[in-house]
C-alpha cells in the first residue's frame, strides 16, 4: 500500500450528500479484479452518456478540475455496497484523500486499508472548503496526515482526528497483511508452542 504523508493539488467540490458506491463506481465496471483502469469508471454514470461520450456538465470533466488530488463532498460519502473497486477507482484516477462530514462505514474501512484518506471535517467546515472551490474552480487544497491537518484555499487550517493505529499504517504503508507479516516471528513463535502442547493439530 502506498504510504500517505502530506497532498496538496486541485480539489474537486462535489456538493451533494449520500454519494454512494455505485454512483462512484458503477456496476459494469465491476468486470475486473483488477485495480488498474478502474480511474476510467469513477462517477461513469455521472461523467459520461449513454453513447460513452463525455458529459461537459459533470465537474469532473471540466479543465479547471482535470488531475484532482482531493474530492470535497457532502456527508454520507461512500454509502451502499461494500464494493472495493469503489477505493480502487479513486486512486487510480489519483485521488489521494476524501474530505467530508461523514463517510460509509464500509467505505470507511476499505479506504484505510487501501491507502485513500478519509477526512472527517464538521459539516460547517466542509462547506466553508466547498463555497471556496465552486467559488474558485481549480483551487487547490493540503492535506497532512503528520500534523492532522487540511488546509483550504485561503490557507486556513482545519485540524482533523482519526484512529492512531490506523494514521499509523497509512503513515507507513501498512495494510492489514503488512501489518500481519510484522508479527512473523511472535506467531511462528505461538504456532510452535501450540503444537508442543497439541502435537495432535499437527
Amino acid at each position: 500500500m502506498q504510504k500517505f504523508e502530506v497532498i496538496e493539488g486541485i480539489a474537486l467540490p462535489l456538493d451533494r450528500t449520500n454519494i454512494d458506491t455505485d454512483a462512484i463506481i458503477p456496476q459494469r465496471w465491476l468486470v475486473t479484479v483488477s485495480r488498474h483502469g478502474l480511474g476510467e469508471g469513477l462517477f461513469g454514470s455521472l461523467r459520461y452518456d449513454v453513447n460513452g461520450h463525455d458529459q461537459p456538465d459533470f465537474i469532473l470533466n471540466q479543465p479547471a478540475y482535470q488531475g484532482a488530488r482531493i474530492i470535497v463532498a457532502g456527508a454520507n460519502y461512500g454509502c451502499g455496497s461494500s464494493r472495493e473497486h469503489a477505493v480502487w477507482a479513486h486512486l487510480d484516477y489519483g485521488v489521494r484523500a476524501v474530505i467530508a462530514p461523514s463517510f460509509g462505514p464500509i467505505f470507511y474501512g476499505n479506504s484505510l486499508n487501501n491507502g485513500l484518506l478519509p477526512v472527517e471535517l464538521p459539516a460547517d467546515q466542509v462547506a466553508i472548503l466547498m463555497a471556496q472551490l465552486l467559488a474558485s474552480p481549480g483551487a487547490r487544497c493540503g492535506v497532512d496526515l503528520r500534523t492532522n491537518e487540511v488546509t483550504g484555499p485561503d490557507g486556513v487550517v482545519y485540524p482533523f482526528t482519526m484512529d492512531a493505529g490506523r494514521r499509523q499504517a497509512l503513515l507507513k504503508g501498512l495494510d492489514d497483511i503488512a501489518l500481519t507479516e510484522r508479527e512473523a516471528d511472535r506467531i511462528s513463535a505461538f504456532q510452535q508452542q501450540q503444537l508442543a502442547r497439541m502435537p495432535w493439530l499437527a
